[in-house]
């Protein structure tokens, strides 16, 4: 079986490459994309696969954005952070998914079904994009989901509401919770804003900041702002007078 991820989080890509050669040591990963782009330009040069597993939410857009300019003719499986009750719509349409963080349990169920169900699957993957992307048209996207980071020689799957800051110091991203956890992430604070949603705030080119992790906000002369976590740091977080509205602003919202 030749299969193709679209997923542009290279550890969950990784994992996922692994995971389905365990299920099915058979199975040829012919390619991995990470944008909505990528994908389009690949599928215009190369023939489809037998299946597809694909993330929802890319950098550049929702994969659904893939079947408006490539007639998607193969089986799909979603990869995604979202809850059942937003996904309801895909089980009326016939797609299938597996919530992140996937076990191999999941994978292994998916993977039956569509080897089961894919000659009926097969040919009316577009019609069914469209009743996906309609049904997620007012789900608030970017602000749920999962970020997963490696520690060691395990991957872990921190939902973005445990997730208290993202701090950037000497070119190295690292990663804090809210119970003071740290991880070092490769990902750069510009790849982070593009990822996450309207609960964090780019409040200077160091910190990338969850509305839930603030306890207060102060005034920081002249016309600035000084925040305050509710997690010890030892340093200043400081906001610089053209972002001091924009700031108060996001944080009334």
């Amino acid at each position: 079986m030749k299969v193709v991820i679209i997923e542009d989080e290279s550890l969950v890509a990784e994992s996922l490459s692994t995971s389905l050669k365990t299920i099915r040591p058979g199975i040829i990963i012919e390619c991995i994309l990470g944008s909505v782009k990528e994908s389009i330009d690949y599928f215009k040069h190369h023939p489809q696969p037998d299946l597809i597993f694909s993330d929802i939410q890319l950098g550049d857009g929702l994969s659904f954005e893939i079947s408006k300019h490539i007639e998607i003719n193969v089986p799909v499986i979603f990869c995604t952070a979202f809850d059942d009750y937003a996904l309801e719509a895909f089980k009326v349409s016939g797609i299938a998914y597996i919530l992140k963080p996937f076990s191999i349990d999941s994978l292994e169920n998916a993977i039956t079904k569509f080897e089961h169900l894919k000659i009926q699957l097969t040919g009316d993957m577009a019609h069914q994009y469209e009743i996906a992307m309609q049904a997620l048209a007012s789900y608030k996207l970017k602000d749920s989901g999962t970020f997963m980071v490696k520690y060691r020689d395990r991957f872990l799957p921190i939902s973005f509401d445990k997730i208290a800051f993202f701090h950037i110091e000497y070119e190295i991203s690292s990663l804090y919770t809210h119970t003071a956890k740290t991880y070092v992430i490769p990902e750069t604070l510009e790849e982070l804003e593009k990822k996450l949603g309207t609960s964090f705030f780019r409040v200077n080119r160091q910190f990338l900041i969850n509305r839930n992790a603030i306890l207060e906000v102060k005034d920081h002369f002249p016309r600035r702002l000084k925040v305050n976590l509710k997690i010890p740091f030892n340093k200043d977080i400081i906001v610089s007078k053209e972002k001091r509205k924009i700031l108060l602003d996001w944080l009334q919202q």
